[in-house]
C-alpha cells in the first residue's frame, strides 16, 4: 500500500524561497556584467540541476508498507526498514533534525535499531490510515500518541 507526503504551505514557502536563493545566485551575474556563452551555460545547467533536484525532493515523496518492511522514498533517497527493527512510532512537530523525508509539519517520527541519526521522520497525508496499516506488522504497543 502506497502513502503519498502530505504538502503544507510551510514546505511551499521553505522551498520557494530555497529556488529563489538559488535563481538569485545563478543569475546574479548576468546583472553586474555581461557573461561569456560558456559561463551561461555552467550557470543555466547549474539552477536547472538544483531547482530539478529540490522539486524532486518535494514532490516525489511516498512511503509503502510492503509485506515485510517500510519503503520509505524521497527523491533520490530511499530506506528500508524493516518491521523487526522499529522500537517506537511516535507523533512529532520537530521537523528541522535528524533524517527527514517529509513535506509537512504534521509528522510522525520512527525510531529503528538500524537508523543512521536514530530515527526518520515522514509525513503521510494520509496519517491515520497508515498509522493502521503500520499497526498491522508492528506491535501496537510500540506507538505512542505524544511526541517526546
Amino acid at each position: 500500500m502506497t502513502f503519498h507526503s502530505k504538502i503544507d504551505r510551510f514546505y511551499i514557502i521553505f522551498n520557494s524561497i530555497a529556488l529563489l536563493v538559488v535563481a538569485i545566485a545563478c543569475f546574479f551575474p548576468y546583472f553586474i556584467e555581461e557573461v561569456p556563452a560558456m559561463a551561461s551555460v555552467i550557470l543555466i545547467g547549474t539552477f536547472v540541476l538544483s531547482a530539478g533536484f529540490l522539486l524532486w525532493m518535494l514532490f516525489d515523496i511516498r512511503y509503502q508498507i510492503e509485506p515485510d518492511h517500510l519503503f520509505v522514498k524521497a527523491g533520490p533517497l530511499k530506506k528500508r526498514i524493516r518491521y523487526e527493527e522499529i522500537s517506537r512510532v511516535s507523533p512529532t512537530r520537530d521537523v528541522f533534525t535528524g533524517m527527514r523525508m517529509l513535506s509537512s509539519r504534521d509528522a510522525v517520527e520512527i525510531f529503528y535499531r538500524s537508523a543512521f541519526m536514530g530515527s526518520v521522520k515522514i509525513s503521510p497525508s494520509e496519517k491515520e490510515r497508515f498509522l493502521t496499516e503500520l499497526k498491522k506488522h508492528v506491535p501496537e504497543s510500540k506507538f505512542h500518541k505524544t511526541s517526546y
